[in-house]
């Protein structure tokens, strides 16, 4: 798990145009500060990605606990940023108009926190289920679980929608369970 060096970030350029093509004046501060931060540490990494990701055998055994702090706003390269800042813009433009900056911003801490608990708490389950040892070096980065949950969230607020995922109409309400299951499917990495 190492980013790739000296290459155009195609990712991020696209990134930096959808931003544009928003207008910063049109981003809440908090989700405007999430996406600053998250370029920023992409940018800027404290340390390579195998020393912020977050594994049972890292954050738990190990104790190392900085980790559930580093591994969500680090990105294994420029696409996964890209898909992830994207997300959050438009996740972070719908809620925080509607639960305030402040409470936006306490929510972003809170769920950033406990997705790297529940990620270790799935992962030591899966290992003790699965009697399976190599579950607990499993190591994460990325702003993706905060995405679901914030997807949870959203759809609590928003109920009554219709999502399409791979295709398929779906009640918004399950949408984002489908989407766990396909994105796990088709990138189980």
């Amino acid at each position: 798990m190492q980013r790739r060096q000296g290459r155009v970030n195609a990712g991020l350029l696209l990134l930096l145009y959808q931003i544009s093509q928003v207008g910063l004046q049109n981003i809440p501060s908090v989700t405007l500060g999430v996406l600053a931060l998250n370029i920023f540490f992409f940018l800027n990494p404290v340390r390579p990605l195998r020393e912020v990701c977050i594994s049972v055998n890292e954050g738990f055994y190990k104790k190392n606990w900085q980790r559930l702090l580093l591994s969500p706003v680090h990105h294994a390269d420029d696409w996964h940023l890209y898909y992830n800042m994207i997300s959050m813009l438009w996740k972070g433009i719908m809620l925080e108009k509607k639960l305030k900056s402040a409470w936006f911003a306490y929510i972003i801490v809170v769920f950033s926190v406990l997705i790297g608990v529940v990620y270790m708490a799935l992962e030591f389950m899966l290992m003790k289920i699965l009697d399976d040892p190599s579950y607990e070096m499993n190591c994460a980065v990325g702003f993706s679980g905060v995405l679901f949950a914030l997807k949870v969230l959203n759809n609590h607020y928003n109920p009554g929608r219709v999502s399409s995922v791979l295709g398929l109409r779906i009640s918004s309400k399950y949408a984002c369970w489908v989407e766990l299951v396909a994105i796990h499917l088709i990138s189980p990495g």
